[in-house]
């Protein structure tokens, strides 16, 4: 029997908004729910949200992260389910940012009748160049000298990677604020959650997304190009790639009102 005061502090839940329909947003690796701040003013107006932290970010309770239970992307899927449990959530539309698309997609496939509806901002099901016939963008001993670097110079690490995921054109402001994000994570978590992110191989898992799904691709991302949202799309039975004109891997920070205008449309 789930603990339902422990799975909502554990995680920080918060529910705003109102409406029938019900969006649950999961944000990226380094991050946490205050990310979604440009959105959820207007979001608010037609939906019901539901925020958290994965444990290790952001205000969660960190005494109750397990190294072996977040040394794979499926831990993190086990959150979302108690999450939805607790709340006796079910036919919401989730929104992931980056790696939370793959573990939202593992909860939709695990457990279908949670989520109607995804919709992935920026996501890629593998970062890992696998030749011939799959780039996700990086060769393995490229992923493992970014982990060397966390463990040599965090803040050096935080303040390399910060404006690669911006986009180095967008907001100072936005860079130091998610390199003070990056910072602000344990250093063990972050390598952690770093770690299964970047070496994860989540493809198998495309094929068996059922529910319909938006993915959502910046035209020009460092860690996501193009060309992996359409082999995303071509995988997924029911799915449409929409493709933003922007730069960067962070669209619903650096541009939130093409992101809010297509959600509302998609999940309306």
């Amino acid at each position: 029997m789930l603990d339902k005061n422990n799975v909502l502090i554990r995680n920080n839940v918060k529910l705003i908004g109102q409406g029938s329909n019900t969006l649950f947003l999961a944000h990226g690796f380094g991050c946490d729910q205050n990310m979604w701040r440009f959105l959820t003013p207007e979001l608010s107006k037609h939906f019901t949200i539901v925020l958290f932290d994965y444990v290790g970010s952001g205000a969660s309770d960190i005494s109750q992260y397990s190294k072996k239970r977040y040394s794979e992307l499926e831990g993190y899927a086990e959150d979302i389910i108690e999450i939805c449990d607790v709340l006796e959530l079910s036919d919401a539309t989730f929104i992931g940012h980056s790696v939370s698309c793959m573990i939202g997609a593992i909860v939709a496939i695990q457990k279908p009748a949670l989520f109607s509806k995804l919709i992935m901002i920026c996501p890629s099901p593998c970062y890992l160049n696998l030749p011939p016939e799959y780039f996700g963008g990086f060769d393995k001993e490229d992923l493992k000298e970014l982990l060397n670097l966390m463990d040599k110079n965090y803040i050096g690490w935080a303040n390399y990677l910060a404006p690669l995921v911006i986009g180095i054109i967008n907001s100072d402001n936005l860079i130091g604020e998610l390199s003070s994000s990056f910072c602000s994570t344990d250093h063990v978590i972050a390598r952690n959650f770093a770690e299964v992110t970047f070496f994860s191989d989540s493809r198998y898992l495309l094929k068996d997304i059922k529910q319909p799904s938006l993915i959502l691709q910046s035209e020009n991302d460092a860690l996501a190009a193009i060309s992996i949202g359409e082999f995303m799309a071509h995988e997924m039975p029911d799915s449409n790639l929409k493709v933003i004109a922007a730069d960067g891997h962070c669209l619903h920070m650096t541009h939130p009102e093409a992101i809010m205008n297509s959600i509302i449309e998609y999940a309306k």
